[in-house]
């Protein structure tokens, strides 16, 4: 009995040492296990990192994009670029109309010497960064010229920029775009006078055109001022095309000539007129150049200076001269209309 009990007992012992062990070697292998697991981790979160680290490292292929037009900002003139495609024009044109409203659309138009009509007679649009509707903060003609300050009126077209401007005793007062002659007929350079004017002229070149505002400075030559369309060029047959509402200006405030009885010869001149300069035929337009320098269209004091110095002497006599014919004109006037409600004198 002993001998069975001890034997039994001796067997319990070496089933439990093996489980033991069994155990040992079980826990080992799952350290074993985890440790390698945790190595492989740790070695895909640091290759992740590095490569978010290093995007060049993952190689991807551009997309090309269909990008909407949009504004090129450079400072104080800033680029609308036009596409080419009408129905992108279109989205253009909305985007355009929500982002500036009439007033300002029509100065941005004005700068880049277009009308509504050929708003999109270009590829780009000059457009400020600050929109002045009166179009006075871009003005590239001088504020204040004292070589004019004894001149009450005077009008100046500018061939190399394609614009006009107005002084009233050396003050600028207004300023605007224009169109004048093509190469091939070109609008006559120097000092003129402004001449006779008409609301509604019809062109001496082809009857069907009609000029509204028309104001001649040319006789002879059949030049003047009036509406019509402005493209972004040059384009007349010699007038100084206008807009709408300039025209409508210039019409009220130049003076007309004064002729002699009969209309044969002249008594007075009206307002001077200059136009100067050439234009960069077949160059970039002058107005682009203002997204590089905005005072790249300036004309200095000094250049204006020189410009009108020369004739100031016959502008002062022609105004002094108009002004003793319009007096005695009046004076005239006046003594008619005293001489016809003198009443009669009846005799008892």
């Amino acid at each position: 009995m002993s001998y069975l009990f001890m034997k039994n007992r001796a067997l319990k012992k070496s089933i439990l040492y093996t489980l033991f062990f069994a155990l040992i070697l079980t826990s080992c292998k799952k350290d074993e296990v985890s440790s390698n697991d945790q190595s492989q981790k740790s070695q895909t979160a640091s290759e992740i990192a590095k490569n978010a680290a290093d995007p060049d490292s993952i190689k991807v292929k551009p997309v090309k994009e269909s990008a909407p037009p949009i504004i090129q900002e450079n400072g104080f003139y800033n680029a609308f670029a036009i596409p080419k495609d009408k129905k992108m024009r279109d989205s253009l044109y909305a985007i355009f109309s929500k982002k500036y409203n009439e007033r300002e659309r029509y100065a941005i138009l004005a700068l880049n010497r277009l009308d509504s009509k050929s708003k999109w007679n270009s590829d780009t649009l000059v457009v400020p960064a600050k929109i002045d509707t009166t179009l006075m903060s871009y003005s590239p003609f001088p504020l204040q010229l004292d070589v004019l300050s004894n001149v009450k009126k005077f009008v100046v077209f500018s061939y190399p920029i394609q614009a006009y401007g107005v002084y009233s005793n050396g003050a600028l007062v207004k300023w605007g775009p224009t169109s004048m002659g093509k190469k091939t007929a070109q609008t006559d350079r120097g000092l003129m006078f402004a001449n006779w004017k008409k609301k509604l002229a019809i062109s001496t070149v082809k009857s069907e055109w009609k000029l509204p505002y028309n104001f001649n400075i040319h006789n002879t030559h059949g030049i003047g001022w009036h509406q019509y369309d402005l493209p972004g060029y040059p384009a007349s047959h010699s007038c100084l095309r206008l807009l709408m509402k300039d025209a409508i200006w210039l019409y009220n405030y130049a003076d007309t000539w004064v002729l002699n009885p009969g209309g044969a010869t002249t008594k007075a001149k009206g307002t001077p007129v200059m136009v100067f300069g050439d234009y960069g035929w077949g160059k970039r337009k002058p107005w682009r150049n203002l997204l590089n320098d905005p005072n790249a269209n300036n004309i200095s004091v000094e250049e204006m200076t020189k410009l009108i110095q020369p004739n100031v002497e016959k502008m002062l006599f022609e105004q002094t001269n108009r002004e003793k014919v319009t007096d005695s004109i009046k004076s005239a006037k006046a003594s008619q209309a005293a001489v016809i409600q003198e009443p009669e004198v009846s005799e008892n």
